[in-house]
């Protein structure tokens, strides 16, 4: 057994025999992936990825926290999990290749514990400037967390639109809700219930970085998501 620790997350991952008996008729080794909280609390619906050089293949986790997959043999596999803007590698499970008349005797395990962020911000959510107009380039991402949202359907969002300081606060105020309203009502076109989605302007109010630099008022005009 292998032990890594990450940031955020510590992934197990149990190997099993492989012998020259019919444990299972085919070249491919089956991988049984459990996620959890770091609370030990199930996390359903978590989409888990298994990266090859040449392919992805991917489960879903039940109410129990649970998956299995089949991952060809003779490859190395990055882990990934979804989160609501991206996609991290977290670790790698090496999958041997096999003789001719061997096989596995039993699966792969892959436990993961995993605090899933709460809030993120929308870097590729882009508007025209001074106005609420989404750009075009911002459907890609925005398409991407509609289906995340939906694949989600116990959690709720707000959406929230944050301004530097420059011009005045009401202005300010005014360009944050009209924003965040613009961000929810794409996802909701998309099918998203609206009544998961809040919308909400903060202004100049919450800053993250200083906005006497054009660097810092860049990453002060933003849009989150946060998970209620």
């Amino acid at each position: 057994m292998r032990i890594l620790f990450l940031p955020a997350i510590l992934c197990l991952l149990t190997a099993p025999r492989v012998m020259a008996q019919h444990a299972t008729p085919r070249d491919s080794a089956t991988v049984n992936v459990i996620i959890t909280s770091s609370r030990q609390k199930p996390l359903k619906n978590e989409e888990v990825l298994f990266v090859s050089s040449n392919r992805q293949i991917s489960g879903r986790t039940n109410a129990a926290g649970k998956c299995s997959l089949l991952l060809p043999a003779g490859a190395q596999y990055a882990i990934r999990l979804k989160n609501l803007t991206d996609t991290a590698n977290y670790s790698i499970v090496d999958i041997p290749k096999l003789n001719p008349g061997e096989y596995f005797t039993e699966p792969f395990t892959v436990t993961i514990e995993y605090d899933p962020p709460r809030t993120f911000t929308l870097n590729n959510v882009l508007f025209d400037f001074g106005k609420p107009t989404l750009r075009p380039e911002s459907f890609t991402e925005l398409n991407e967390i509609a289906e995340y949202m939906l694949l989600k359907n116990d959690e709720r969002y707000e959406i929230s639109g944050h301004t530097d300081n420059v011009g005045s606060e009401p202005e300010n105020l005014k360009l944050s809700q009209a924003r965040a309203e613009a961000v929810r009502t794409y996802l909701v076109s998309k099918g998203v219930p609206p009544s998961r989605i809040t919308a909400k302007g903060y202004g100049s109010s919450i800053p993250v970085a200083d906005n006497s630099t054009e660097e810092g008022r860049q990453k002060n005009r933003r849009t989150e998501i946060k998970i209620l």
